[in-house]
């Protein structure tokens, strides 16, 4: 009986002495990829004359407020067909803030943002 209760607990000593430090690198290694998902790129600045360059269906930037996004993968999906090549590659704030968008749309606008306009 003796010999059955030292091998259970030397098999669990094992078995926390081989498994705990895997555990404890797992996370380091968890820890380091959120790190890196947390680090902050500054913003890239765009002159008016780089942002007028890209003014068509399948090249399409916008700037809205100073800030730059590259709305290209929406043009096809846009509710509001065409309209929103009227101000590519120039600024459509206004067309933007008009009546016609739901508030969801100042959410999805972040998904597109590349950048800020030079002043």
């Amino acid at each position: 009986m003796e010999i059955i209760i030292l091998t259970l607990i030397l098999g669990f000593l094992l078995a926390f002495l081989i498994l705990v430090p895997r555990l404890f690198k797992s996370d380091a290694g968890q820890s380091k990829a959120v790190k890196m998902d947390n680090i902050v790129k500054a913003p890239k600045a765009y002159t008016k004359a780089e942002v007028s360059s890209h003014d068509k269906r399948t090249d399409c930037w916008i700037i809205i407020k100073q800030k730059i996004y590259d709305v290209t993968s929406y043009v096809e999906e846009h509710p509001g067909g065409d309209a929103i090549l009227a101000h590519a590659g120039d600024d459509s704030t206004e067309g933007f803030y008009g009546p016609q968008h739901a508030t969801r749309v100042f959410d999805m606008i972040e998904d597109f943002y590349i950048g800020d306009l030079q002043t």
